[in-house]
């Protein structure tokens, strides 16, 4: 794994990681044995621990999956930043799968955001988790949120939500628990629905008893995104069914489920 810009290592990891399903039964595996996927994680900014969150992605879905990792993290802890990454228009080509999970809420640059986007036009797969929908939402083109398959601007307080499992026959979904409430996580107000978007699950929330997808998938120009809103917490990254459905969303997005 190659990791870009320095990325903290939590010994608590160690046992965390490893531990998400290690029994045969419940290992996510490939349709088919070839050479390891090659994934980008792109991170930093405002508000999480993106070392945990790091370390928990890249460690648990080693574990299930032969994926072979870039870690990308810049632009601080601020709510504003252009990284370099994506002045190479390029940037996204030697990827099998780029993982958005950073933090730039006030980041408007309409050309800066294209760059990104472009990067998956006709091509790259993603997966975008929780404050990814809430990166760029400051900007007034919706290249982003097409991309995302949602628009989100904004949060209800941390709560343990049950979560509703929408389309069960969906292979990301196999083996979730019908029961299953997330550790203590925001709950993101979704505005909008693509319409490339398939809402997978959804939860209700605590106020209104209103229902909002919280994982989904979206068909965006030739290239499949697995989207999740969760995430906020390390309780969250540490949670097996979680790492899991992260796990399951790589390899769906590569279509390698």
């Amino acid at each position: 794994m190659k990791i870009i810009a320095p990325v903290l290592v939590l010994s608590l990891f160690c046992a965390l990681a490893v531990s998400a399903d290690k029994s045969e039964g419940n290992k996510v595996v490939p349709a088919e044995s070839e050479k390891p996927l090659k994934c980008l994680l792109v991170t930093g900014g405002c508000c999480h621990d993106y070392a945990f969150q790091s370390k928990a992605l890249t460690l648990s879905s080693s574990a299930k999956a032969d994926i072979d990792w870039t870690v990308v993290n810049k632009g601080g802890r601020g709510t504003k930043a252009q990284i370099d990454l994506y002045d190479d228009p390029k940037w996204a080509e030697q990827f099998d799968v780029v993982v958005h999970n950073e933090c730039f809420a006030n980041t408007k640059n309409p050309d800066y955001i294209r760059k990104i986007v472009n990067g998956h036009r006709g091509g790259t797969p993603a997966v975008v988790i929780h404050c990814a929908m809430h990166t760029y939402r400051a900007a007034e083109i919706d290249d982003w949120r097409r991309f995302l398959g949602v628009t989100s601007r904004r949060h209800e307080h941390q709560a343990r939500y049950p979560v509703k499992t929408e389309k069960a026959d969906h292979p990301i979904m196999k083996g979730v628990p019908v029961d299953w409430v997330t550790p203590k996580d925001e709950l993101y107000i979704i505005e909008k629905t693509w319409p490339n978007t398939t809402v997978l699950a959804t939860s209700k929330s605590e106020k209104n008893q209103k229902s909002h997808p919280v994982f989904w998938v979206n068909e965006f120009e030739g290239a499949r995104v697995f989207g999740t809103t969760y995430g906020h917490t390390n309780d969250t990254f540490s949670d097996p069914v979680f790492l899991d459905l992260l796990t399951r969303g790589i390899l769906w997005s590569a279509g390698k489920l």
